[in-house]
């Protein structure tokens, strides 16, 4: 059985995920090249982040974002871009949309979570409008490069082990390329991304890696004082700060984008 993933803490998720998605959403945004004037689903949407790029940089006629999160939701309706998109709690295996109602549906760090996958991208195509575009990408989970990679590393290096992300054998790209194939969807065209993000010191660094709401965490929170101890300094020592102490690496994204059938 998968391990479950509640994302039902806006601002931990914001401290978890905030800095990752800011760093490899504009390259995705980039290599996408979406037309301006177009109108946007942003289906698994989170606490608003992505949604917040694709407003500020792609110059959409109008933006929805969904997750089935209400928590998550809420969170969003709170951001400033809440005036520029249009926030609900919706689920990716019946979008509540008719068919052929936007230009670019997009999910951003989603895909891997949701388990009817297939389903799921039925539901994208069918409120894509013909020749749209249809796009996403996920953590590289099976390579184990995620943002979490150091935490899990330092997991295995004192002898315990790390539960395995939901939909981790979906991540890779030829995982990727075989569910839009199946979707019918056609010009596929797939990426790697790999980015880079800074924290001030490894305090930062392990509050934002440890939220409450992730197996992880829940695991290292019931080990004994010293076990977590000897789990802190391995992850410490995988992860060598700088001069001014700051923590910095890399994790990668697997990116991919294709149309509808006109």
């Amino acid at each position: 059985m998968e391990p479950a993933f509640s994302f039902d803490d806006g601002d931990a998720y914001e401290r978890f995920m905030g800095a990752w998605t800011r760093a490899v959403g504009p390259v995705f945004l980039d290599w996408l090249a979406p037309p301006a004037g177009a109108s946007w689903l942003d289906v698994g949407c989170g606490t608003g982040i992505f949604t917040g790029i694709v407003v500020d940089t792609c110059s959409p006629s109008a933006v929805i974002a969904i997750d089935p999160a209400a928590a998550q939701i809420r969170h969003a309706h709170g951001r400033p871009v809440a005036q520029r998109a249009s926030f609900r709690v919706a689920d990716a295996l019946a979008l509540p949309f008719p068919a052929a109602s936007f230009h670019v549906v997009a999910s951003a760090l989603t895909l891997n979570f949701i388990a009817d996958r297939p389903r799921a991208l039925s539901e994208m195509r069918r409120v894509s409008q013909a020749g749209g575009l249809v796009a996403g990408y996920v953590w590289d989970f099976a390579a184990e490069l995620s943002p979490s990679w150091p935490l899990r590393l330092g997991m295995r290096r004192v002898g315990g082990e790390a539960a395995e992300v939901p939909g981790t054998a979906a991540s890779g790209i030829g995982a990727l390329t075989a569910l839009f194939e199946g979707a019918g969807l056609e010009r596929i065209a797939t990426r790697v991304i790999d980015v880079t993000v800074t924290f001030p010191d490894f305090d930062v660094f392990w509050q934002s890696q440890t939220p409450a709401y992730s197996p992880v965490t829940q695991t290292i929170d019931a080990l004994s004082n010293a076990d977590r101890a000897r789990l802190i300094e391995a992850v410490r020592a995988g992860l060598p700060a700088g001069p001014d102490g700051a923590i910095e690496y890399s994790a990668r994204a697997n990116a991919i984008k294709a149309r509808v059938p006109a």
